[in-house]
Parts: C-alpha cells; sequence; structure tokens
C-alpha cells in the first residue's frame, strides 16, 4: 500500500515544482484560484457545510470521503467563493522519509534555496509539522513525530 502512496506524491511533487509560483493544488484544486462551485462539481455534496471564522467549509468525511481521505475540508472566503486552504486527513499510513523525499528536504541555513524545502515548526501543543513556504503547503505530524497526521495546502502567500 505504501508504494501507491510513494507514486503520487512524486507525481504532485513534480507538478509544484514546474508551477513554482502558484498555491500547490490538490486533486486539481487550488487554493487562491478554484471556486466553490469547481469543489462541488469535482467531490459533489459535501457531508457537512458550516462556518467558522467568517469562513465557510465544506467538509467531505464518512461516505463522502473523498478516496485517500479520511476527510478533507475546503475553507472558502464567502464574498469571492475562492478555496482559501484545503486540509486533507490522508487514510493510509505516510511517514516522514516519503515527505522528505517527495516534497523536499529541510531548507539549509541562511538564504532560502531555489527548491522547495521546509522549515521544522512546533504547533502550540508541541507537535511538530513541515511548512513548505515556497509551496503553500504544511504537513503535520501525529504525536509520534513520524507518520502524517494531515495536510494543509495555502496560497504560498498564507503559509508565510
Amino acid at each position: 500500500m505504501r508504494t501507491p502512496v510513494i507514486a503520487v506524491l512524486c507525481a504532485v511533487a513534480v507538478l509544484a515544482v514546474s508551477l513554482p509560483a502558484s498555491a500547490r493544488p490538490w486533486q486539481g484544486i487550488e487554493p487562491g484560484s478554484s471556486k466553490k462551485e469547481e469543489v462541488l462539481k469535482k467531490f459533489g455534496e459535501p457531508s457537512r457545510t458550516m462556518t467558522q471564522d467568517g469562513k465557510e467549509i465544506l467538509a467531505y468525511f464518512q461516505k463522502e470521503a473523498i478516496k485517500g481521505t479520511t476527510q478533507a475540508q475546503f475553507k472558502v472566503d464567502p464574498a469571492t467563493q475562492l478555496v482559501e486552504r484545503i486540509d486533507v486527513f490522508p487514510a493510509p499510513i505516510i511517514e516522514k522519509d516519503t515527505i522528505e523525499n517527495s516534497y523536499g528536504p529541510a531548507c539549509p541555513g541562511g538564504a532560502m534555496p531555489a527548491t522547495p524545502c521546509y522549515l521544522r515548526k512546533l504547533t502550540d501543543d508541541f507537535r511538530t509539522y513541515f511548512l513548505y513556504v515556497k509551496l503553500g503547503v504544511a504537513i503535520f505530524f501525529n504525536e509520534d513525530g513520524k507518520t502524517v497526521q494531515s495536510f494543509v495546502f495555502t496560497t504560498p502567500k498564507a503559509a508565510k
């Protein structure tokens, strides 16, 4: 089961390298470009729609879960109808090494390189996450610090 995940992540990584100035798309939906209508057309009606901090959230889980996920959430600006953020909770177990091999290594000290790299960060509850600023992707790890809990896709500007 691990090989298909690696292949998918590698394909996505290749796509991201070819589009370094834009947000990282997920399943064809790109934060900052794609509209709510595109999400609904591609994935159908969500399991639940809610409002949080003035943003509309389309949540897909249980029987509406998108293939390869246990849940996906699309945060939409109600005024513009633009998708601002995508939170993805993967179904398969994805390990830290797979992330580094697919998205890029840790950033070296000093100036940021031209290629994608991550900054290692901690959440308020001391969980590790990798922030790929150039890609607009944050990857949060489970308490074990080795397996992925979730991916957050935003515009590169919002990821800073």
